[in-house]
């Protein structure tokens, strides 16, 4: 235990990346302590990836890039900026909600804070707000990319934990909402102190245009059930409620509709059983290349191979982590090190409320360090049987770990989103970082939120059939 630990930790503090660093320390611990063959190695890192949900993570990280280059970006932005553009702190608000409605299609807080952080960064200083409050409020938006669904995180953990990545999906619906107004509510906080004006003219055919375009991907699934009801099949439902849809599309030319229709037909078929979380990402990228080569005609092949390279260079990254993580939380599963961990910490307390204040102060600091991907690989087999035995709901659990590690991406010294956004606003990491603390407080308060008040993860996945 103390060899696979220790040179770990020593390779982390060396600067080693963490995938070579836990595939090494797995390494040493087979070579020196002779408990297992040396070929394990390589045969537990290639079962690590053999899994059929993971899949998902190419088709998602692709569908974020297509969306990306179809110009869907923009039109988020300017749906935005109608609807909440004239408030106090008005692109502080677009921020936000842009962040909620591009959540639905890229699944990470990078690609979001890559994404549309790009733009509302760039707009937010034209508008005079400084680089640092820029930051800190698309650093904290960010943050909602892997809670409102589809995610990554949470095909990650699913897979690892045996849980529905459906109810997964759902389970983030209600937080993610709650996450959203906090941030909405410190928003309108900040600008009283600080005299923020609003950011572009109060207009009511602008307010009505936009809430038209959330009224109609609202209707969508009322128009299919409605189909069905009647009598016609599921195909020929949907089919007909997805041409009216398209239809009023063209003739309107609405903003954002075809990019809120991506996590209504995610959740919506996955919720229906028509699909997994596999093919409802196949289906993003799908919906992604209709957009860009049908509806916008905004790709090119230029653009479509770029989108492409920096899929497979992504994807490659993840599942690199996800092949040296798993061999790694194995090893620590044989050695008894995640037993005798478990053992520590259920002599500490056996009161499931403790047990979680624990879990968040720890993966709070784990988040700092390590990956998201590589930290939920390694945790889950620790900590998922212990919150098992003290009642706690792998759903509700599956949300308090992927919100406390999506906070840790806003802190040095692996925080990528930390990275991303020092490079974009051109600012030092040492001013990114104090930028970003306040915005910290409505991120702590959903956490407390989502922690003690299970419901909000777990009504909607119950309503819906998908756990007990």
């Amino acid at each position: 235990m103390l060899i696979l630990l220790g040179s770990f930790l020593a390779l982390m503090i060396l600067g080693v990346p963490v995938a070579i660093a836990m595939a090494v320390a797995s390494l040493a611990f087979i070579l020196v302590s002779g408990t297992v063959p040396d070929v394990i190695l390589a045969q537990r890192m290639i079962a690590g990836v053999e899994s059929f949900p993971l899949l998902a993570v190419p088709f998602f990280i692709l569908a974020g890039n297509l969306m990306n280059i179809a110009g869907v970006t923009g039109r988020i932005y300017a749906f935005a900026v109608a609807l909440v553009g004239w408030m106090r702190g008005g692109l502080a608000q677009v921020n936000i909600i842009g962040s909620v409605i591009f959540s639905g299609m890229s699944g990470t807080a990078i690609a979001d804070a890559a994404g549309i952080g790009t733009i509302e960064i760039k707009a937010m200083k034209d508008h005079g707000y400084s680089a640092e409050v820029a930051v800190g409020v698309t650093a904290a938006s960010a943050t909602l990319g892997p809670i409102i669904p589809p995610s990554l995180p949470f095909v990650i953990y699913g897979m690892m934990s045996n849980t529905s990545i459906g109810a997964l999906f759902l389970g983030g619906v209600i937080p993610g909402v709650v996450m959203t107004l906090f941030m909405m509510a410190t928003v309108a906080i900040f600008a009283r102190i600080y005299k923020w004006g609003s950011d572009s003219a109060f207009s009511w055919r602008e307010i009505g245009t936009a809430g038209i375009e959330v009224a109609i991907v609202l209707g969508f699934p009322i128009v299919a059930y409605g189909l069905i009801w009647v009598g016609l099949s599921d195909n020929v439902a949907i089919g007909l409620a997805l041409a009216l849809l398209l239809a009023l599309d063209y003739y309107f030319d609405f903003s954002a509709v075809m990019a809120l229709m991506t996590p209504v037909i995610l959740i919506g078929g996955m919720t229906m059983g028509w699909f997994t979380p596999t093919e409802a990402a196949a289906a993003a990228v799908i919906w992604s290349l209709f957009l860009g080569l049908v509806r916008y005609r905004s790709m090119t092949l230029r653009t479509l191979t770029k989108a492409t390279f920096d899929t497979i260079e992504t994807t490659a990254s993840v599942l690199f982590i996800v092949t040296a993580a798993s061999i790694f939380a194995w090893l620590l599963t044989v050695s008894n090190t995640a037993q005798i961990m478990s053992d520590a910490i259920l002599s500490l307390t056996q009161n499931k409320w403790v047990f979680l204040i624990l879990v968040n102060l720890l993966l709070l600091f784990i988040g700092c360090f390590l990956d998201t991907i590589a930290a939920i690989t390694i945790v889950v087999p620790i900590l998922l049987p212990i919150a098992l035995k003290l009642g706690v709901d792998p759903i509700h659990f599956g949300l308090i770990m992927t919100l406390n590690l999506m906070i840790g991406l806003l802190h040095p010294p692996l925080g990528m989103v930390l990275f991303v956004l020092s490079r974009v606003a051109n600012l030092s990491v040492e001013r990114t970082t104090m930028a970003i603390l306040p915005w910290l407080i409505p991120l702590f308060a959903a956490l407390f939120a989502i922690t003690f008040i299970p419901e909000l993860t777990l009504w909607l996945p119950r309503t819906m059939g998908m756990i007990r």
